[in-house]
């Protein structure tokens, strides 16, 4: 089976919105990153989001410094999604998540503790089929997915070590496989010790395969918000290890598409003026993370041209130039 990608898609290259071609999507922008943001946000997406809500975000390990605050979500949910639950799954690595008895402490400690939080494969796993994919045929998720009628992409959008960057696409690849199969499913080769044999493009191919599990799965009932705050180029895996910020913030953007949202999120990083925007756009290009972006549309999970629309200022269609033109230069104090 082949791993190379179709030409113009390599994971390394940027495609600016004039070489895109195909349908568009409508993406939400504002620059209040506050719970009242994500409020603001949320009503323009919530729509199809009907019966029992999940919200899948990255809870983080321990006392991490870059997740979004769980006051803003304790004070959004409140409002919005009283009845919510927010889910998650043990990780692949040991750390503070690694066992259903270490996430719940880490929960309690990083403040998830004002709703119900569901560990998905603490009771066992479910194969969710994965239609299209070269890599895979189904994906291994957290046997409770199967609870919800509705789930919300809360992610913290920001760099990764290996995905090069972290949207939607690897909050739901990587963060509804289980921990034990779906996640080695993506992360090692068949037959090697090496649990993170597989990179590049392969690896942001396999992410997306497995998110498609999931889109099609609640297909209909699925939003998307990305909250591009405390961007490091470390995951909030990583922790207090994480690499410090140096990115500035720039907003949140929603879309019920989900390539769009992280298209635009990609896009108003780009935006940024080269000194801002350095150390994120060469993590993302040097692990290969565009590839994310093109593989997604090679499946048709979405667009990746859009409308970018202004919240803040009368539903104004924007450019991703013009949403980050007034971005303070990046100060730790700001944090």
């Amino acid at each position: 089976m082949s791993n190379q990608p179709m030409p113009g898609t390599g994971g390394e290259h940027y495609i600016p919105m004039a070489q895109r071609s195909g349908e568009t999507a409508r993406v939400y922008f504002t620059r209040d990153l506050s719970a009242g943001g994500l409020k603001k946000l949320y009503a323009r997406i919530c729509a199809p989001l009907t019966g029992r809500i999940a919200v899948k975000l990255h809870t983080g390990e321990k006392n991490g410094p870059n997740i979004i605050p769980s006051a803003w979500v304790k004070d959004f949910m409140t409002a919005c999604i009283p009845d919510g639950t927010i889910v998650e799954t043990n990780t692949f690595y040991e750390g503070d998540r690694y066992t259903t008895e270490q996430h719940r402490e880490t929960l309690k400690v990083n403040g998830w503790t004002f709703c119900p939080v569901d560990i998905m494969d603490e009771e066992g796993t479910v194969m969710l089929p994965v239609r299209g994919g070269k890599w895979f045929t189904g994906m291994s998720e957290g046997s409770h997915v199967l609870r919800y009628d509705s789930l919300l992409a809360l992610t913290h959008f920001k760099g990764h070590t290996m995905g090069g960057f972290g949207g939607s696409n690897k909050n739901l690849g990587i963060g509804m496989a289980d921990g034990r199969i779906g996640k080695k499913m993506i992360h090692q080769r068949e037959g090697s010790d090496d649990m993170w044999s597989i990179n590049t493009e392969e690896l942001m191919e396999r992410i997306a395969e497995s998110t498609k599990a999931t889109v099609d799965h609640f297909a209909g009932h699925i939003a998307f918000l990305n909250v591009l705050r405390n961007m490091s180029v470390s995951c909030d895996c990583e922790g207090l290890e994480a690499q410090p910020v140096v990115t500035p913030n720039i907003g949140m953007v929603a879309s019920l598409d989900i390539l769009a949202v992280d298209q635009a999120s990609v896009d108003l990083v780009y935006a940024l003026n080269p000194a801002d925007n350095k150390a994120l756009t060469e993590r993302i290009e040097t692990r290969h993370g565009l590839r994310q972006l093109s593989y997604m549309k090679e499946l048709g999970m979405g667009c990746d041209r859009y409308e970018l629309i202004d919240v803040d200022n009368e539903d104004r269609r924007i450019e991703p130039e013009e949403a980050v033109a007034d971005v303070v230069p990046f100060s730790p104090f700001a944090l």
